[in-house]
């Protein structure tokens, strides 16, 4: 019987397997609006979208890091190609790599380093960037609910 009260409860409280804890989040960019995961911790950053085999068109994740510093990813591990985006702290575009491709190749997949200090790193399917004619400066507009998850 306390088991049955008990589980509602333990099923709130379990963890989703999700970089952000399963809430819906989302951003917009360039007037386009995608749902995002939240990586915001160095075990959710580091796994990123790893191992996926596809995202939707309108989604992409959200790395926030503590400190605007140089950022560099890279595709270890990961099956789709991506565009990744580094935003200062004031949420503004510094630096771009497009279509980056997937790669196998382990710790031997090179790193796709930021040109300019970065706090928040967004990526999308590759193609968004060109799509949305994204440029240097362009702003990134947190939905409810992001600012709170840092």
């Amino acid at each position: 019987m306390i088991f049955k009260r008990l589980l509602p409860l333990l099923l709130l409280l379990a963890p989703t397997g999700c970089a952000s804890t399963g809430a819906r989040h989302w951003v917009e960019l360039g007037g386009t609006r995608y749902q995002v995961e939240l990586a915001t911790n160095d075990e959710t950053r580091a796994r990123g979208l790893m191992f996926r085999d596809q995202m939707p068109a309108d989604h992409g994740m959200l790395f926030i890091h503590e400190r605007e510093e140089l950022q560099a990813y890279w595709m270890k591990n990961t099956k789709i190609a991506l565009d990744i985006l580094y935003f200062d702290a004031q949420r503004r575009l510094v630096s771009q790599s497009r279509d980056v491709p997937p790669c196998s190749a382990g710790d031997r997949c090179p790193p796709y380093p930021s040109s300019g200090p970065a706090r928040y790193v967004l990526e999308l399917n590759a193609g968004q960037a060109e799509k949305l004619g994204l440029a240097d400066g362009t702003e990134l507009v947190f939905g409810p609910g992001i600012d709170a998850a840092r």
